[in-house]
């Protein structure tokens, strides 16, 4: 059963960091993109960033770029998110999500497997 799990949510005030997690069993990580999106509340869900399957290519959403990275280590079979510098508007609820692809994959469509979320609030 192919199940992706989130961890590491939480509410910290802006100028903190959150470092979320993602773990996947079920399948064999190394063959998958993984990515990460995100959902604020009455907004649709949004692309954060995605990994390769080797972990050598990745891309961010312009409002993230240079606070958050993300990573893998596909021998734990869990991929990484840290956020730094965190802002009120990266208040939202995060998913990760797999994609059987040897390339950076970044369209929600494109997803197969999805996790249930993580809460991430940053508030004054």
């Amino acid at each position: 059963q192919v199940q992706l799990v989130e961890s590491g949510g939480g509410k910290v005030q802006p100028g903190e960091s959150l470092n979320l997690s993602c773990k996947v069993s079920g399948f064999t990580l190394d063959y998958y993109a993984i990515g990460w999106f995100r959902q604020a509340p009455g907004k649709e869900r949004d692309f954060v960033a995605t990994i390769s399957w080797n972990g050598r290519s990745t891309l961010y959403e312009d409002p993230v770029k240079g606070r958050f990275t993300i990573s893998r280590d596909n021998a734990e079979n869990t991929v990484y998110l840290e956020m730094n510098s965190l802002r009120p508007e990266d208040t939202a609820v995060y998913y990760c999500a797999a994609s059987e692809s040897y390339m950076l994959v970044y369209t929600e469509d494109r997803y197969d497997s999805w996790g249930q979320g993580t809460q991430v609030t940053v508030f004054s």
